[in-house]
C-alpha cells in the first residue's frame, strides 16, 4: 500500500512552488512563494526551506511524516555535485550548494534535479506519459526546455546538459539568434518569445495587414496569445506565423524521433493554450518529416499536469533516491 510521502519543490526565477505528493504522484497540497533572487543565495536558501515547511504545513503533516525531499532548480548546474553554479534567471547566485543545504537542514534525503528535467518526469510519472516507457518534453515559454525520460532514467547527460534540446541547431542558413547568444537554435524559432519576435518583424514590413498591428501598441506589447487568438479568427499574418511555429517544433520532435525513438512526445508550457488545433499542426509536419514508422506510432500530446509538473517531478525523484537508499542497505 503507498504510505511514502515526498516534497517536492520546483525553483523559478519569479516564484518557487513546493508540495507534498504520495507515492502514486499524487499531490497533497502546494504553496508558491516569491523567488526574490536579487536578495541573494542565502536568502534564497532559507526561502527554499520554508517553502518546504509551509508545504508541509498546507497537507497538515509534519516534517516527521516526509521520507525524502526533491528540488528542481533552473540555469546552468553540476547535478551530481548539487550545486547551481550560474543562473541568468536566479542573479546573483553562483556555485549555490542546494541539496546539501536543504539535506542538512531538514536530515532527510535529498535529490536535486534540473527543472526541466523534473517537469519531465512528473509528466512521465503522474501526468501525460504515465503508460508509456519513453517520452519528450517540450516546455514552450519564454525559452524551450526540454526534458527526455527513457523508463525510469532522466537523461542528465555527462555533464548536466544533457536534454538541451531548446538549443539543438535547426537552422544554420540564415539563422536567428537564441537568447544564449548563440545562432540556430529551436528556441529562437519556436519559444513564445520568439513567435512574438517573428510576427512583430513580420508586421513591420510594407503592406502588412493584420489585426495585430494595433496590438503592438499596447501596453505589454503584443503576445503570444494575441498572435493565436489572431490565426483562429482568420488572420492571414498570424496564421502564417503560427503555421511557421507547428513547423519548427515538428523539426525539434522529429530530431528526438530519430535519435531516441520515444513512445510519445509532449508538449508544456504556456503556449498550449493554443488548443487542439495546434498539436494538429505539429502532428501534420511530423508526418511529413519523420520516418513512416515512428511518425506513425509516436503518440504527440499536450502535458497535463500544468505548473504542478515541476514539484510533482522533484517529489518523483526523491521518490527515486530513497529506493535506491533502501536497496543499497538491503545489499
Amino acid at each position: 500500500m503507498a504510505n511514502s510521502l515526498y516534497v517536492g519543490l520546483d525553483v523559478g526565477g519569479t516564484t518557487m512552488k513546493a508540495g507534498v505528493v504520495d507515492d502514486d504522484g499524487k499531490a497533497l497540497g502546494s504553496v508558491s512563494l516569491p523567488t526574490e533572487a536579487h536578495l541573494g543565495q542565502e536568502f534564497g536558501l532559507e526561502r527554499m526551506c520554508e517553502s518546504i515547511r509551509q508545504a508541509v504545513a498546507s497537507a497538515n503533516l509534519k516534517i516527521s511524516d516526509i521520507d525524502a525531499i526533491g528540488v528542481a532548480t533552473p540555469g546552468t548546474m553540476d547535478i551530481p555535485g548539487g550545486l547551481i553554479l550560474d543562473p541568468p534567471n536566479l542573479k546573483p547566485w553562483r556555485n549555490v550548494p542546494v541539496r546539501d543545504y536543504i539535506h542538512k537542514k531538514f536530515k532527510l534525503p535529498t535529490a536535486f534535479q534540473n527543472d526541466a528535467n523534473a517537469a519531465a518526469y512528473g509528466e512521465f510519472w503522474a501526468g501525460a506519459g504515465r503508460d508509456v516507457h519513453s517520452m519528450v518534453l517540450f516546455t514552450l515559454g519564454t525559452g524551450v526546455g526540454c526534458g527526455i525520460i527513457i523508463g525510469e532514467l532522466i537523461l542528465e547527460g555527462e555533464h548536466s546538459h544533457g536534454a538541451e534540446v531548446g538549443h539543438m541547431k535547426i537552422e544554420m542558413t540564415k539563422p536567428r539568434q537564441c537568447g544564449c547568444g548563440r545562432w540556430g537554435c529551436l528556441e529562437a524559432y519556436a519559444s513564445a518569445t520568439a513567435v512574438v519576435k517573428r510576427a512583430v518583424e513580420k508586421l513591420g514590413k510594407r503592406g502588412a495587414k493584420s489585426q495585430l498591428k494595433p496590438m503592438m501598441n499596447k501596453e505589454g506589447g503584443l503576445t503570444a496569445r494575441d498572435i493565436f487568438e489572431a490565426a483562429a479568427a482568420g488572420d492571414a499574418v498570424a496564421d502564417e506565423i503560427v503555421e511557421d511555429t507547428a513547423y519548427y517544433l515538428a523539426v525539434g520532435a522529429v530530431n528526438m524521433m530519430h535519435t531516441i525513438d520515444p513512445n510519445m512526445i509532449v508538449y508544456g508550457g504556456g503556449m498550449i493554450a493554443a488548443g487542439e488545433d495546434f498539436l494538429k499542426r505539429i502532428r501534420k509536419h511530423v508526418l511529413q518529416l519523420a520516418f513512416p514508422v515512428p511518425a506513425a506510432q509516436t503518440h504527440i500530446v499536450y502535458a497535463q499536469l500544468g505548473g504542478d509538473a515541476g514539484f510533482i517531478g522533484a517529489a518523483g525523484c526523491a521518490r527515486q533516491l530513497q529506493q535506491k537508499l533502501k536497496l543499497s542497505k538491503k545489499k
